[in-house]
């Protein structure tokens, strides 16, 4: 039997130039967006200025259009954009990377017109953005020290004066590349835009508006980071109002930096907030102090030969959020053979603890599924089927050894969705009929009354007879 040929650039070289000539001019002429791609690799043979004339016929087009792109051309639109980008990173940066980075700043800065134009609510041509700004990062490199210099300065040409935020995501990805004289000179000038802008601010009579200065202040504190000077870091993140301040990330720093007093006082200027819970994480969001800023306070007491209070923090934070995480880093620090009366005190704590999902994850997480399946019983009438993000992979992890467990929260699931006629889940609710069906075959008769369970057939008749009208569930089970 013949062997089938190698899809593989090797392959593809033993066609031959007048083979993959023919099949590329035939793509290119059914395909725009690759003719452009094609166009722009002929015309790299004739040196890096004929490829920039291309791109900067695009560019230019780019700023002076003014038409909106209608809904059903928005995609195209998009991979036009995206191939532009890739044709400045590739086909120029790979001949000369100062002139490419000069296009993707002068691409970047098309974005504001770009946005009027064209209804993005999806983020596609911002993800185009942000890829010609991750390239920016991989060209940077590339640049002679002469070139590196001028980097500062033409990225504030293209983007200093623009307001949804890329001159942040453009000085990161740059800054590491930029010399140290360079970065100093580019942070005094930032420091400068932003005392006139603060004035200008000051000066407004408007209500709200819309400021530079906060991005000139983040890029001065990037600029900071790229030159080590951790104490102009912190220095910056003070300067900023408490809520835009990051004191966890700021301590996790300065813990790094073996600056742990100053991390302790990071820490707790924590703040905790009112965050928006979504329905299915109300049941085991943490309660008390938030378990990783525990996590990292008590890093820090450790570093400060302060075990006891790091302890008593872990302990404490544990007992309020059950979080597993936190209880391995507590029983960890312990000492040999501690560990195991820790743990007993840990969950004994949880099985008797009000915040019955918290505890059930704990145990799940551990895993102690023997105990996961005696809370489920002690607590048989507490369930909320609604909990329908959480309950089934429960129950689904415990039908093998714990079947009389996984019964109370499949039938808690089915309860729910039938009492409330949610028709949309009643293929849920014959899947979980089913489970129920085939566990009622490991469950001894004496173990239903043993634990206070009605038997399955009475369950059975009793759904029958109080839900038999709804058709189209019932339909489902075959």
């Amino acid at each position: 039997m013949a062997r089938k040929p190698a899809y593989s650039l090797d392959g593809l070289r033993e066609l031959g130039a007048d083979a993959l000539a023919r099949i590329v001019f035939e793509e290119a002429e059914r395909n725009p967006l690759f003719r452009k791609q094609v166009k722009a690799a002929m015309a790299g043979q004739q040196g890096p200025a004929a490829v920039a004339k291309l791109i900067d016929r695009r560019l230019a087009a780019l700023e002076t259009a003014r038409s909106f792109i209608d809904w059903n051309k928005a995609r195209a639109f998009r991979d036009d954009l995206a191939t532009a980008v890739a044709t400045i990173a590739s086909q120029l940066g790979n001949i000369a990377p100062a002139m490419a980075i000069d296009r993707l700043l002068r691409f970047v800065a098309t974005h504001e017109k770009v946005f009027e134009r064209v209804d993005d609510s999806h983020g596609q041509v911002q993800d185009v953005y942000e890829v010609a700004i991750e390239h920016l990062e991989g060209l940077a490199p590339k640049l002679t020290p002469d070139e590196a210099v001028l980097l500062p300065d033409r990225v504030m040409a293209a983007l200093g004066d623009t307001s949804h935020g890329y001159l942040i995501g453009t000085a990161r990805a740059v800054a590491p590349h930029v010399p140290p004289a360079a970065l100093q000179a580019w942070s005094a000038d930032l420091q400068q835009r932003q005392k006139a802008q603060e004035a200008k601010d000051k000066a407004s009579k408007e209500q709200y508006v819309i400021s530079n200065a906060r991005q000139y202040h983040e890029v001065r504190q990037i600029i900071a980071d790229a030159l080590g000077d951790l104490d102009a870091y912190v220095r910056l993140e003070a300067e900023k109002h408490p809520n835009l301040q990051d004191p966890m990330a700021l301590a996790e720093r300065l813990l790094a930096a073996g600056r742990a007093e100053a991390a302790l006082d990071w820490v707790r200027r924590e703040k905790p907030v009112n965050r928006y819970v979504a329905f299915s994480d109300e049941a085991t969001a943490p309660a008390g102090m938030a378990p990783d800023r525990a996590s990292l306070e008590a890093k820090i007491l450790d570093a400060l030969g302060r075990k006891p209070e790091a302890q008593a923090l872990r302990w404490k934070a544990f007992a309020a959020s059950l979080d597993a995480d936190i209880l391995r880093e507590y029983t960890k620090a312990l000492p040999d053979f501690e560990d195991f009366k820790a743990l007993d005190r840990a969950f004994d704590h949880a099985m008797t603890s009000p915040r019955l999902y918290a505890a059930l994850i704990l145990f799940l997480r551990w895993p102690r599924r023997d105990l996961a399946a005696n809370l489920v019983i002690r607590n048989r009438k507490k369930w909320d089927g609604g909990q329908y993000h959480i309950l089934p992979g429960v129950a689904e992890a415990l039908e093998h050894d714990y079947a009389l467990a996984a019964t109370v929260l499949y039938r808690a699931l089915l309860d729910d969705i039938l009492a409330k006629a949610r028709s949309k889940a009643y293929g849920f609710g014959a899947r979980y009929l089913t489970a129920l069906d085939r566990l009622a075959l490991d469950i001894a008769e004496s173990e239903w009354s043993a634990n206070g369970l009605e038997g399955h057939a009475d369950y059975r008749a009793k759904l029958k007879a109080q839900h038999g009208r709804k058709a189209g569930f019932w339909s489902l089970l075959t």
